[in-house]
Formats: structure tokens, sequence, C-alpha cells
């Protein structure tokens, strides 16, 4: 490979660099999110309040250390994104656009931690919730949950949007 085909090529990834870190970042997150609202949730629900409060001090704090660094590396990566793709097009374009709203929709998701799960994770891991009362909670645990799925779907569409626009 002759040395302005290498130029070219590291030029092209490096106008890339952030817009594909978001894009895989998000989609590590997506499918991991959406693994767990297909496979886990269903069967936490199923299960009896005995056997959920014996398993979750065990699988709460696992889950949480395998989920918190790829929500933790999504809105990171969306921002630089966003910031770098706003540069490039030197304003708002239909490419600066879908990066914003990467952005946006990947930073909600920690703000959705912040404002629902965190509480209600620790509610979880010290027993809060009553035998009777755990299958609502774990309903509205889902249904939270199936909206973070949304959210994290729309923003990784987007991010590959932010790709090829």
């Amino acid at each position: 490979m002759r040395s302005s085909s290498r130029g070219a090529l590291m030029t092209a990834l490096v106008s890339q660099l952030f817009p594909l870190l978001a894009a895989a970042s998000l989609g590590l997150l997506a499918g991991a999110l959406l693994a767990e609202d297909r496979l886990l949730v269903p069967y936490w629900r199923s299960l009896s309040a005995e056997t959920f409060y014996a398993l979750h001090p065990t699988f709460g704090p696992m889950l949480y250390r395998f989920f918190a660094p790829l929500t933790m590396a999504a809105p990171l990566t969306a921002v630089l994104a966003m910031v770098q793709v706003t540069l490039q097009s030197g304003g708002l374009t239909p490419r600066s656009l879908a990066a914003i709203a990467t952005a946006v929709l990947t930073c909600s998701l920690v703000a959705v931690y912040f404002l629902y799960f965190k509480s209600a994770n620790e509610a979880l891991l010290r027993r809060a919730v009553s035998a009777t009362d755990l299958p609502t909670t774990l309903a509205r645990w889902a249904a939270w949950h199936r909206a973070r799925v949304f959210i994290v779907v729309v923003a990784f569409g987007l991010s590959l949007v932010t790709l090829i626009a």
C-alpha cells in the first residue's frame, strides 16, 4: 500500500473515530439491554419472592458491574461523536442532527438510571419490597426497562445514520 493511500485511509478512519466508537458502544449496550429484557427479566418475574431475594444479592451486583461500564461508555462516545460530527459538518446538517439526537437519547439513559433504577435496585437489594408487592414492583421495573431498551435501540439506529449520512 502506498504512503498516500495509507494516509488517506488514516484520515478517513480518524474522521469517523468517535462516530464508530459511539455506534459500537451503543450496539453493545443495546444488545445487552435487549438480552436482559428478553431473558433475565421474564425469569426474575417468574421466581417466588423467597427465591428472587435469595438470588438478588449475588446477581444484582454482578449485573451492575457488567452494565455500568457500558452505560457510561455509550454517552461519553456519543457526546464526543456529536462534537466531532458537528465540527466537521460546520453546523446543523442531517448528519450532525442525527449525532445530536444520538447524544441526547444516550445521555437520557443515564438520567433514567438516576431517576428510577438506582433507587428501585437499592430497594430490591435491601428487600424493602414485600413479597406481596414484589410482582407489581418487578412489572414496573420491566416497563421502565423496556422504555430504556427502546431508547437505546433508537439511539443505536441514529448512530448508524451518523456513520452513513
